[in-house]
């Protein structure tokens, strides 16, 4: 056991990953204090936001796969391909998924309005899913250069 562990631990790759994410996650969570002027946990571990972990995280493994096995590498490429489906996806899928939620908790919020009844707030869609082409573009940045530091 404590060998797997240690293996895990030597693995620069999947450091790499990891600390793009907590960093991104962290600067996500402190940007939001600054711009709302209040601390939120949510934005500590959940999704949504500038700039994007999710961008961070796959291009920051990305590029560690790059720096370690080669450009040119089969796992590079397969570390890009999913890089650019997993960003796509959190501009596209996933914006449009938060748009819907915020359409869906205004008109239930319109509804309880009109009736007079509360829907419990664990009933309510998370609205803050997606990243705008900007979030994705500072996410994907960022983790080029938590890479390269990584790496240096």
């Amino acid at each position: 056991m404590k060998e797997w562990f240690e293996l895990i631990l030597s693995n620069k790759i999947l450091i790499t990953g990891i600390v793009a994410w907590a960093v991104s996650q962290v600067l996500k969570t402190i940007i939001n204090l600054v711009v709302n002027k209040e601390f939120s946990l949510e934005r500590l571990f959940g999704d949504g936001g500038f700039p994007s972990s999710h961008s961070a995280t796959v291009t920051s493994v990305a590029v560690a796969v790059a720096l370690t096995t080669g450009w040119d590498s089969v796992e590079f490429a397969i570390a890009f391909i999913v890089a650019v489906i997993v960003m796509h996806d959190a501009r596209g899928v996933r914006l449009e998924t938060g748009k819907q939620a915020k359409a869906i908790n205004d008109l239930t919020e319109f509804i309880e309005t009109m009736t007079g009844t509360d829907l419990p707030p664990e009933d309510k869609l998370k609205e803050l899913v997606g990243h705008t082409p900007l979030q994705v573009f500072s996410g994907m940045v960022f983790g080029i250069i938590i890479a390269a530091i990584m790496y240096r």
